[in-house]
């Protein structure tokens, strides 16, 4: 169960999303692939998507220990439970996230991500992003 956020947090976590430089990501090993990261305003809120010829692949969104991901072979959606949360000698260094599937989807999370990209809704990225859901 995720908490109650409102919907003047909701509108600062979707304002928060910064695109991070490219250079920073580790290149895809496919030639018409480009991978995009956003990152929010507060630790553990990442946007990662893949894109192929422009058109997303992947895309996964983490907060607050919360993981939702899509991907287009097979269509399919997941929600999970992040590790960042968790203190530990694993989780001590910040780029060791790992992600642990629910097994069923959280709506209450899938409708949470949703409405703080919807927060974007008139950006193009964003809008294909949308348009999944």
């Amino acid at each position: 169960m995720f908490t109650v956020i409102n919907h003047k947090e909701i509108t600062a976590l979707g304002a928060s999303l910064r695109q991070i430089d490219q250079k920073l990501l580790t290149p895809t090993t496919q030639k018409d692939s480009t991978r995009v990261w956003y990152q929010g305003g507060e630790p553990y809120f990442d946007l990662f998507v893949e894109l192929r010829q422009g058109k997303i692949e992947w895309f996964q969104l983490t907060l607050r220990g919360k993981s939702l991901s899509w991907h287009l072979q097979p269509d399919s959606w997941q929600t999970g439970t992040t590790n960042e949360l968790h203190t530990d000698d694993l989780t001590f260094y910040s780029a060791s996230k790992l992600i642990e599937s629910n097994g069923q989807l959280d709506w209450e999370f899938i409708q949470l991500v949703r409405s703080i990209l919807q927060t974007r809704a008139g950006e193009p990225f964003f809008d294909q992003i949308l348009s999944l859901f």
